[in-house]
């Protein structure tokens, strides 16, 4: 089942429950992915984009529970978080802190990196391989911890 057709058929689902925030979270979700898909006129939204979609808003999620925590929203930290729970069903396994380091130390092999000026090449490569599995931000995190 493509991730589209996933979307809506738990749209249908969360309506049929009731469940408001759910189908509040799908709709913006859906609408995001609508958005991308005009925006990518004439070429069809393939399901990489729509997985982008679905990373991207999971990282706005994240994004502001930290910043509703800093002004002690903790209503708006409460919402966010049951969004985030709901978009991240979408999202491929993530990889463990050591998956990443060994796939790190690969890519860095392979690439003959050697410096922190290096890592450009070696972060685009790990995130390829990973396919969508590691967060970015623990994969620059590891790859300059290796180089420095």
């Amino acid at each position: 089942m493509e991730i589209r057709d996933k979307i809506m058929a738990d749209v249908k689902a969360a309506m049929i429950a009731k469940e408001s925030l759910k189908l509040t979270a799908l709709r913006g979700l859906q609408a995001a992915i609508k958005n991308r898909e005009i925006d990518m006129r004439p070429d069809p939204i393939t399901p990489e984009e729509v997985m982008n979609v679905v990373k991207k808003l999971v990282k706005q999620r994240k994004e502001s529970i930290d910043q509703f925590s800093q002004a002690g929203r903790q209503d708006l930290v409460d919402q966010e978080s049951a969004e985030l729970k709901v978009l991240e069903v979408y999202l491929p396994a993530q990889m463990s802190r050591e998956q990443v380091e060994a796939l790190v130390t690969e890519v860095i092999a392979a690439t003959g990196a050697k410096t922190v000026k290096d890592m450009g090449p070696v972060m685009k490569e790990v995130i390829a391989r990973a396919n969508g599995a590691a967060d970015n931000k623990v994969v620059s995190e590891v790859i300059k911890a290796k180089l420095a």
